[in-house]
């Protein structure tokens, strides 16, 4: 009895609480709190998920997660993206005044990517929900004819950087052969020229992965003699392999994912 009297003691007393603080301010208010924290859980969640990505651990996404393409559509147009490129191109540049030293013979080489290393694909995913679509090839082959992608920040400097230092440079890419004219028109267009060797996919490779491709195209320059002082790449596929360089130097692409 005395329990039951004590029971009903509280509820009376919580629901005169409640009755009286009660008011809708204070529901919206707290409501944007939940919002707030809702917000926050999924910034992080993106942002964990993108980072894993760059650090190789998330492998094979054939897109970005649905809730996270806002945050990669505003992450690869921000200004935190350029400053990220722009450090890593600082990191290659102190690399070389660092470390290298001009062997006096040509064969001093370093290694460009295309896509979203001297050519920004970024316009090109902004139609496609930056990554939120699956790629199609076809759609990405027309776009490429085009002719018409931004360079990457910061990389026409540091492509001439590396230039005036002695190195020759090769661009070594998975696309196709038959989009080398393309690829070549634009990369002059936006303020690269004077490369070594543009090495295109040709109909005839049988490699099962661009990693694999990649890595046989280098083993070919290191047969020639060349000295492989440095790779830029966006992807994983572009710096692994069995053929590598003295250093790799990645930049930022949470938009696709290269095998």
């Amino acid at each position: 009895m005395m329990r039951t009297r004590v029971v009903l003691l509280f509820l009376g007393f919580y629901i005169g609480l409640v009755a009286g603080d009660w008011n809708i301010l204070g529901f919206m208010g707290s409501k944007r709190e939940e919002d707030k924290a809702v917000t926050a859980g999924r910034k992080n969640y993106c942002e964990s998920w993108r980072m894993n990505v760059e650090l190789n651990n998330i492998r094979g996404f054939e897109v970005v997660p649905g809730e996270c393409v806002d945050y990669v559509g505003r992450y690869v147009t921000s200004t935190q993206y350029e400053v990220d490129v722009q450090f890593a191109a600082e990191e290659v540049i102190l690399f070389l005044a660092h470390t290298f030293q001009l062997g006096g013979d040509g064969k001093d080489a370093w290694v460009f990517d295309v896509n979203d290393v001297l050519l920004s694909t970024v316009p090109y995913y902004q139609q496609r929900q930056f990554g939120g679509m699956k790629r199609n090839a076809s759609a990405f082959e027309a776009w490429v004819k085009e002719a018409d992608a931004p360079a990457v920040a910061h990389m026409v400097h540091l492509f001439h950087h590396i230039r005036t230092r002695g190195l020759k440079i090769f661009i070594l890419s998975s696309r196709a052969d038959y989009l080398r004219e393309a690829t070549v028109d634009n990369l002059i267009n936006v303020g690269f020229h004077g490369w070594t060797e543009l090495i295109l996919r040709s109909p005839e490779d049988n490699y099962s992965s661009a990693e694999t491709y990649k890595a046989v195209e280098r083993e070919k320059l290191v047969h020639e003699g060349y000295r492989l002082w440095g790779i830029v790449g966006s992807q994983w596929s572009s710096l692994g392999g069995y053929t590598t360089a003295r250093r790799i130097f990645k930049l930022p692409n949470p938009l696709y994912y290269e095998y």
